[in-house]
């Protein structure tokens, strides 16, 4: 909870000098009891003996265990987004704008991309969204095109992390969204003329 990027099992395990396999086996059982599978209380004996249901009918934390952006990190348990939300961004709108979300999705699906190969895809220039993109984190320099020597950019972990997801290759399939291919010979032969 103290750090700033997710903490992945090895840097876990080498602070509390622990196994890899005693850490990933104990953030299995964290991520079990805070989803309400399990509880492992100190009263559990007590518990039992009296009316209070205590076991396999324990109901999730407030708070969940997560393994995204190749790490662990405590969230707020999805239901409660909305309430928690509202403590956390009172008074603040941090949106990204129409065309910060349609760079930042052609970086996301063709990284490592240029920015003019962007803007050749957009169709505008996208100078600023990138500086924009790269000042809240979200996009990062990965080097630069041997051919050309433009600056090559890719999403971060932050990024990941702030979409739920362990890796780009969790991101929505385009295809299903895209036209049909019926009638494309149609559009081949008529460029041809």
């Amino acid at each position: 909870m103290v750090i700033d990027e997710p903490a992945t099992a090895p840097a876990l395990a080498a602070g509390l000098n622990l196994t890899v396999d005693v850490v990933e086996t104990l953030l299995a059982e964290l991520q079990r009891e805070y989803n309400g599978y399990t509880v492992n209380a100190p009263d559990a004996d007590v518990a039992s003996h009296s009316s209070i249901s205590v076991g396999n009918n324990a109901a999730p934390r407030g708070f969940e265990l997560r393994n995204i952006a190749g790490g662990w990190r405590i969230y707020s348990r999805a239901e409660f987004a909305e309430i928690v939300g509202g403590f956390v961004l009172e008074g603040q709108t941090a949106r990204l704008t129409q065309a910060a979300l349609e760079t930042l999705a052609v970086i996301a699906y063709r990284q490592p991309v240029s920015r003019a190969r962007v803007s050749a895809i957009r169709g505008v220039n996208v100078d600023s969204v990138v500086r924009t993109l790269t000042q809240r984190g979200l996009i990062e320099d990965s080097g630069t095109d041997p051919e050309s020597g433009a600056i090559l950019y890719r999403t971060t972990s932050y990024f990941l992390e702030r979409m739920g997801i362990g890796s780009v290759a969790e991101l929505p399939q385009l295809s299903p969204h895209l036209p049909g291919l019926e009638g494309i010979e149609d559009f081949y032969d008529a460029a041809r003329m």
